[in-house]
């Protein structure tokens, strides 16, 4: 059944469509939806198509959003496909829910795990010559694989197949040794980059936004479009611990926007897509030290709770929600961004309230940011989704330090803390062929390369020791080019499947300043 307050809402906007209709909903889904967004609804590529997932989008919204696509996103258009009663009977269709709610709870994550290699076959030490914490998981999209390449050489070590759409970037184990990865439909699969095979895979939901690993490798835990859950899983052989609802004070349930660790505070941080709270998870076995700042010891604050006597959860109340984040440093602040109010706080972990607003207007893509010392002073350089520019805030005084123009927005920023340079993409518009070379100590643009005329270039990342910078051709018909990072100069080209992303094992275990955690 249709919520009353939603049919009403249907009923006055779509008075042509009547009852009995000849236009075929279902059949226009499965031809122009299902392969991105599931057969059943419940997301792939991308989101759920289900009235729970879609209640921050009214029926008008999402009526622009098929005619015209959805800008920062894959979503295409198809105002030159489907005519007006077509459209209306697909916006009817996806605010209907199904005949059977959806399900996934953990009986049906437990049956879909495959334990495919036991610790105790795995082997005592890497199986190849390369250097195992200069390796590069490179995930190909255009056709769902992942290389495992070869820092040094730059030469492909291994290729897997993934589920479908791989998203959230991977994650390691402290050592380095496992990779952790998720896709789009909830798939969670676990790598040995030892031995260069895949050990373990679940379903850990429907539709999934990304994961994250304890510091101390014992944990996953994984965010979830749909259901509305936060998964825990044993790191070791991804058999499910906890499910926890995601559900605000009023009730009101909430997809999950994305799942981090903050190392040095033992603890998962969770970023809620549809209610005003940010939740941190403590996994520690043992009580963190009490905080001896102006407020009592956050930990015993109101909206604590603990899930069996474990995993208390800690409630961080906000104005809006946030829908990007960053961290400095030392994971004391939170710089989230709140897209639908045009608004970039600063949240003090420890007392769990916001000490900043900061002068960032667009879409800041805080999730591709970056800081480096600038003068003496911590900067924090943030790419735009919509606006033509880098933002650089200094972390003290949070003020804008200075706007560095661009041919267009951009979605990744990236640097090494032993290069004077970060990379920045024009992902979206016209340029989009372009990346720009910032030198960090000047904060402006001092070169401009066009690697493939036409094809987009984008998400930059670096070597162990920062001498080398790998950038993505997001293409089909793609490439990882490989530069030296002092000259700027290519060194080496290798044909890849749309390759969106590449992470360096020893830069993201070392929490390297140039890339995102």
């Amino acid at each position: 059944m249709i919520r009353p307050g939603l049919a009403l809402c249907l009923a006055l906007w779509l008075p042509g469509l009547q009852a009995g209709a000849e236009v075929n909903a279902p059949a226009l889904y499965r031809a122009h939806c299902a392969r991105c967004h599931g057969q059943e609804r419940l997301g792939g590529m991308g989101p759920a198509l289900l009235p729970e997932n879609l209640h921050r989008l009214k029926p008008r919204q999402a009526r622009e959003v098929i005619l015209h696509g959805r800008p920062a996103t894959q979503m295409p258009a198809f105002a030159d496909r489907l005519d007006a009663r077509q459209v209306d009977a697909l916006v009817q269709y996806l605010y209907t829910p199904p005949p059977r709610p959806p399900r996934w709870g953990r009986r049906e994550i437990e049956r879909s795990r495959r334990l495919l290699v036991p610790a105790s076959r795995l082997p005592d030490h890497p199986l190849h010559h390369a250097d195992p914490l200069n390796l590069f998981v490179v995930v190909e999209l255009g056709d769902h694989h992942i290389t495992i390449l070869d820092g040094d050489r730059f030469v492909p070590l291994a290729r897997f197949p993934t589920h479908y759409a791989v998203h959230g970037g991977p994650k390691f184990s402290p050592d380095g040794r496992f990779v952790y990865v998720s896709s789009r439909d909830g798939w969670v699969e676990k790598y040995d980059l030892w031995s260069l095979q895949k050990v373990a895979e679940v379903r850990a939901g429907l539709n999934t936004r990304n994961l994250a690993v304890s510091d101390d490798g014992r944990y996953v835990l994984v965010g979830n479009y749909l259901p509305h859950t936060l998964v825990l899983l044993d790191a070791g052989d991804l058999h499910p611990l906890r499910i926890l609802e995601v559900r605000g004070r009023d009730g009101t349930t909430s997809r999950v926007s994305a799942v981090y660790t903050a190392p040095p505070r033992h603890s998962f941080i969770v970023a809620l897509k549809d209610i005003p709270e940010v939740w941190e998870i403590d996994y520690a076995d043992e009580p963190l030290p009490v905080y001896n700042g102006p407020m009592h010891d956050y930990r015993m604050q109101e909206g604590l709770a603990r899930v069996d006597g474990r995993f208390p959860v800690r409630r961080i109340q906000l104005a809006q929600p946030l829908d990007d984040f960053f961290f400095d440093p030392g994971y004391r602040l939170l710089i989230g961004a709140a897209r639908r109010a045009g608004k970039v706080h600063v949240i003090q972990l420890d007392v769990g309230q916001k000490i900043a607003d900061l002068p960032i207007d667009g879409m800041p893509h805080l999730g591709s940011g970056i800081t480096w010392l600038w003068h003496g002073r911590r900067v924090l350089a943030t790419p735009n989704l919509r606006k033509p520019e880098i933002t650089v805030i200094d972390m003290k005084t949070w003020k804008v330090v200075k706007r560095i123009p661009t041919q267009g927005p951009g979605f990744f920023l990236r640097s090494h803390e032993n290069t004077p340079y970060a990379w920045a993409d024009v992902f979206f518009g016209p340029h989009r062929d372009l990346v720009h070379i910032i030198d960090k100590r000047k904060l402006e643009i001092v070169k401009t390369l066009r690697p493939v005329p036409g094809k987009t270039s984008a998400h930059v990342e670096f070597d162990r020791d920062g001498t080398h910078a790998l950038l993505s051709i997001w293409d089909r018909d793609g490439a990882v080019i490989v530069y030296d990072a002092r000259t700027l100069k290519e060194v080496k080209r290798l044909p890849m499947v749309k390759p969106s992303g590449k992470y360096n094992v020893y830069n993201k275990i070392t929490r390297s300043e140039g890339t995102s955690h």
